[in-house]
């Protein structure tokens, strides 16, 4: 005797369920290591910018502390978005992260845009990045080197990074500390072993510069996101294809 239909659809829901391929896993990782975003070259010019703005925030009175949190919280999230993306197990979470990069990087334009018009720096024709010797090809062999680097020995002492005691900071001058004249909290700059960054002044900062970095960068993003996008579209094409697939070998077996 013939099962109840419904039970029948039930039974072979089952069998088609059971013999559907498992869905791919995407896997678009630039590297097998979990700093490999430092291959990205979207990643170094967000670098860049980042170091730049901080430099630049630096020139600000104290009175702007609210522009200058903000610009330099924005200018971080454009590069720990990618770095938390990448560390992502899935296309699609790496993808969201990315969109998370882009929104910052508007972000940092649009203020530069506006500190253009409070009269924070000057607007200078043709001024570029090559024109003050950065030059992002050396740039980005330069922060690679710095993010592999090894500590120099066991007190911590990475490149050129150092530690003064002995003096506070009061309007940007370091001077003796009195209370405590052997020790301080003061640690020199970080140094990248690529002059044109840093000895970079802020006379040199003009709102073509940084556009210049600006758009360079969200190039670089987007050309990434099409390939990650184009990725994840063949693994889903692949997916349908093995399912097609395994669904005709089973109508063929009835």
């Amino acid at each position: 005797m013939d099962p109840n239909p419904i039970v029948r659809e039930l039974i072979n829901k089952t069998f088609r369920e059971l013999a559907e391929p498992k869905k791919p896993i995407p896997r678009s990782r630039v590297a097998t290591t979990t700093n490999g975003y430092i291959h990205l070259i979207a990643w170094s010019n967000a670098q860049l910018l980042r170091i730049l703005i901080r430099k630049f925030t630096d020139t600000f009175p104290k009175s702007e502390y609210r522009l200058k949190a903000q610009l330099d919280d924005a200018a971080r999230s454009i590069i720990a978005n990618i770095e938390e993306g990448f560390a992502r197990p899935t296309t699609s979470e790496y993808l969201t992260f990315l969109g998370y990069s882009e929104a910052s990087l508007i972000e940092v334009k649009g203020d530069i845009e506006r500190c253009l018009q409070d009269g924070f720096f000057l607007s200078k024709s043709h001024s570029c990045l090559a024109e003050i010797g950065i030059h992002l090809s050396k740039w980005h062999e330069a922060i690679k080197q710095s993010v592999i680097s090894k500590p120099l020995d066991s007190k911590g002492n990475y490149r050129n990074l150092e530690e003064d005691r002995g003096y506070v900071r009061e309007n940007n001058i370091f001077s003796p500390s009195p209370s405590r004249p052997e020790q301080s909290r003061r640690i020199k700059s970080f140094k990248f072993l690529y002059s044109p960054v840093d000895d970079f002044q802020a006379q040199s900062f003009t709102y073509e510069i940084f556009i210049e970095l600006i758009n360079k960068t969200r190039w670089h993003l987007k050309r990434l996101v099409i390939s990650l996008e184009n990725k994840l579209d063949s693994d889903r094409k692949s997916y349908q294809v093995e399912k097609a697939r395994v669904r005709g070998n089973t109508q063929w077996r009835r």
